[in-house]
């Protein structure tokens, strides 16, 4: 298991965060979604190392965005 931890930026409220769980979930090989709200922390355990292009664009279809 591999886990790691990036920031989003423009989330709001706890729909923000659902949408993001969401999203970052749908990722194959994503096992689990933890998002901190006022940080703006998201970290994800997964089977093994996610790309940050897949991050990405599961961060940009929830309509927020992977600070760099």
């Amino acid at each position: 298991m591999t886990t790691s931890t990036f920031t989003v930026t423009g989330m709001t409220c706890e729909h923000c965060v659902g949408a993001v769980r969401e999203e970052v979930g749908r990722i194959p090989g994503v096992t689990a979604v933890a998002v901190d709200l006022p940080t703006g922390l998201v970290t994800i355990t997964s089977e093994t190392p996610v790309a940050e292009a897949d991050l990405r664009a599961g961060v940009d279809e929830a309509g927020y965005e992977l600070a760099s």
